[in-house]
């Protein structure tokens, strides 16, 4: 059997009726919706089936987001094929979290559900930026952000490549431009509503650290690789640590593939929204298996 890791997409993925094929056919995917819309207090069907202005707005976007692929995994788990490693993608993390056992399904979406809206309210509308980098190594992007004046750092390292910079927006709008200048094929600037994973987002992360600390974590009964350090993490101390710090730092993504990859993991199977993940596997190693599972009938690619 190959050795399987599980992996899961973040912020950026979702789409309007994401998981409602779950919904309509799976009894415990059905359930997963409708506790999580209890727990909230809100209509999680509505904001996950249905055209709606509320999808893209980060304090709703990441709790409909780990519902949707929380309501997957609930239905694979009866299907008995578990992963013998896991990661996910910034917020993608916590399903990755709920994959080790680390943490309840219904603890996570609570938590993700208060990490967006700390998110969304930490920086004023307007004053921070993201941009995605195309075409450039990191060591030259990580070089234009240690030289331009203010705050920008490297946010995500996705693929060879494809990075994003996050910050004040001046001084990512001035690291755009000497990335143009270093020869980067394309510099888009994000539709995001603040700079994620900047350290901009720290006092996000510390007002995250004071609910972790009221959540029971459980030792990982398979090992995740933590999007701050890009290893494994075996252990249950230190995972507050490391949620709380996820908000502000980086996301070492590709470092996350590399070391499944090193690990001898030869099949990635992504679950949720999109398809965002299973490319950037992809661009890192063409010849390791990928599987997405975003629909219902993607199951029948993992029996």
């Amino acid at each position: 059997m190959k050795k399987t890791a599980f992996v899961f997409p973040g912020q950026g993925a979702q789409y309007a009726g994401m998981g409602k094929d779950f919904y309509e056919q799976f009894p415990e995917s059905r359930e997963v919706f409708d506790r999580a819309g209890e727990l909230l207090g809100m209509d999680m069907c509505g904001l996950c089936f249905e055209e709606n202005d509320r999808l893209n707005l980060t304090e709703y976007t990441q709790a409909a987001m780990i519902t949707t692929i929380g309501a997957m995994l609930q239905k694979i788990g009866t299907m008995g094929i578990r992963p013998q490693v896991t990661a996910g993608l910034s917020l993608g993390e916590y399903a990755a979290l709920v994959t080790a056992g680390v943490l309840d399904l219904y603890d996570a979406i609570r938590l993700v559900r208060l990490r967006g809206q700390l998110m969304q309210e930490a920086v004023p509308q307007g004053v921070g930026g993201m941009a995605a980098v195309l075409g450039l190594e990191q060591a030259a992007v990580e070089q234009a952000c240690a030289e331009t004046e203010g705050v920008v750092t490297i946010a995500n390292y996705n693929c060879p490549g494809q990075l994003v910079i996050s910050g004040e927006q001046a001084a990512v709008q001035a690291a755009s431009e000497r990335l143009k200048g270093l020869g980067a094929k394309r510099v888009v600037p994000l539709n995001v509503s603040g700079p994620f994973h900047s350290p901009l987002l720290k006092e996000a992360g510390e007002k995250l650290a004071e609910a972790l600390r009221e959540v029971e974590v459980h030792r990982p009964q398979i090992p995740y690789a933590a999007n701050v350090t890009a290893e494994y993490v075996t252990e249950e101390s230190g995972v507050r640590a490391l949620l709380a710090d996820q908000i502000s730092s980086s996301v070492r993504w590709q470092q996350c593939v590399e070391r499944m990859l090193a690990d001898g993991v030869e099949r990635f199977v992504e679950i949720g929204p999109g398809r965002t993940i299973s490319s950037f596997v992809k661009k890192i190693d063409r010849t390791v298996e990928v599987i997405n599972i975003d629909k219902a009938e993607d199951l029948q690619k993992i029996m």
